[in-house]
């Protein structure tokens, strides 16, 4: 195993080198394999050195944790950035996003898994996965909101909250699919299943680019 050399790294460099080597613990050995030993060894650090960042086990859990939804969300969120101001183009760039590699792949769905199965007994988790769920959604709702006002329709907030919540279902289920078994499919179906129902939740409008837009 690599040790990292942690002499010149900043303060900010070093605890998410921590936050890392935690996520790639879990990733292998679940919440309850990752120790703190694991964990230090994989950062190239000492115990005591850890302390300095994290009360514990359990902050170190919570930080991974935020660490990973931020990561995914800022991924789709990043994939709008040479889309414009078409709407059309955004929501397209965000569904594909969140239903391809790398945020739909086997480590991201163990990490998951380990997770989630922690979620309802953690208040902090519960917390950071709630937070997490809420700008997700206010991301779709806000892309609804302007994709339905350039088509004429002047949506309300509650329409485009049932929206949001359905396509995000829509991304949950594929997410997994794609997570578990993505070699039974080509490359595009899964985006383009994603591509198909939106459209039908959105009453047709389509999100296809326009010619010469990737």
């Amino acid at each position: 195993m690599t040790r990292r050399t942690f002499q010149r790294a900043g303060e900010a460099e070093r605890r998410q080198d921590l936050i890392t080597a935690t996520l790639d613990s879990i990733s292998e050995h679940g919440l309850e394999g990752a120790t703190v030993r694991d964990i230090a060894a994989r950062a190239g650090v000492t115990g005591g050195l850890i302390r300095h960042y994290f009360t514990g086990k359990d902050q170190m859990v919570q930080a991974a944790y935020r660490e990973m939804l931020a990561t995914m969300t800022r991924t789709a969120v990043d994939a709008m950035a040479d889309a414009g101001e078409d709407a059309h183009h955004r929501l397209h760039r965000f569904i594909v996003a969140n239903v391809s590699p790398p945020i739909a792949d086997p480590k991201a769905l163990s990490l998951w898994a380990a997770f989630i199965g922690r979620v309802r007994s953690d208040e902090e988790l519960a917390r950071i996965h709630r937070e997490n769920y809420m700008l997700f959604l206010e991301i779709l709702e806000n892309l609804v909101a302007s994709l339905l006002s350039g088509h004429g329709r002047q949506p309300t907030p509650s329409e485009c909250r049932h929206l949001a919540i359905a396509i995000n279902g829509l991304i949950d289920g594929l997410w997994l699919e794609n997570s578990l078994a993505s070699d039974l499919f080509d490359e595009d179906r899964l985006p383009q299943i994603a591509l198909d129902a939106v459209e039908a939740l959105l009453g047709g409008i389509a999100l296809r680019p326009a010619v010469g837009m990737n």
